[in-house]
């Protein structure tokens, strides 16, 4: 069962648009979480190849530090690959570290991230339906205040 990694291969890296994500087999991606700065996709394609035929690892890159963020997709050939990987690589450690894995997300609602932002520096003729809809453009907004402090 053992893959050599094809030696063109490139991976999606942190520039990948959310096209290219949801084309991978959502049901042969394993999640996999908790991995140390230390670790890089060769690192990651040798070990999750000792479970199954190992199709593309992806470590998501920050676009200004250039420092992968802690996790990674591991897309094997078959669902039956990534179930026996899912059991076989539950309790192993890197650098010290249990990875964390599940199955990869199956959906778009699961990549909705709910957060409250807050912007500085307003001018101050700004309005709150201005606000609302400026960033409804990047997503769901539920609420839009704007709060004035008096120095």
């Amino acid at each position: 069962m053992l893959a050599s990694r094809p030696s063109s291969w490139v991976g999606l890296g942190g520039s990948a648009d959310i096209v290219q994500v949801f084309e991978r087999n959502q049901e042969a991606t394993l999640y996999v979480g908790n991995i140390d700065a230390q670790v890089d996709e060769d690192l990651l394609w040798e070990l999750f190849s000792q479970a199954g035929i190992v199709r593309l690892v992806n470590i998501p890159k920050d676009k200004v530090t250039g420092a992968h963020q802690g996790y990674a997709f591991v897309e094997f050939e078959s669902e039956t690959d990534a179930d026996f990987a899912l059991k076989l690589m539950g309790m192993v450690k890197m650098y010290g570290k249990p990875l964390r894995l599940s199955k990869a997300a199956h959906d778009r609602r699961t990549f909705d991230v709910g957060a409250n932002l807050f912007v500085g520096n307003l001018d101050p003729d700004l309005d709150e339906k201005v606000l609302f809809d400026t960033f409804s453009s990047f997503g769901n907004v539920v609420s839009a205040k704007m709060l004035l402090l008096l120095l």
